[in-house]
């Protein structure tokens, strides 16, 4: 079920980006991903199997990617 409603999620993200608010819009997101880092932060400090760090790694690096790109999208199209 989950596969059918990402693309939707997705379209929203983009029209919430592109919307009057879009600046609001991107707070909010940004927010929810660096609660996301921050919770990665601690469990990789308080220890993860091997397997299960570098898992966690990526994450983390994937989060800072869509960091990026989430103030990227607001500014190239303000």
């Amino acid at each position: 079920m989950a596969a059918v409603t990402e693309p939707l999620r997705l379209m929203q993200i983009e029209k919430d980006l592109a919307g009057p608010d879009k600046l609001e819009a991107m707070r909010r997101y940004d927010e929810t991903l660096a609660k996301l880092q921050r919770r990665l932060g601690e469990a990789m400090k308080q220890g993860l199997a091997p397997d299960e760090f570098e898992q966690a790694k990526r994450l983390d690096e994937a989060t800072t990617t869509a960091r990026k790109i989430l103030r990227l999208t607001v500014r190239v199209d303000g």
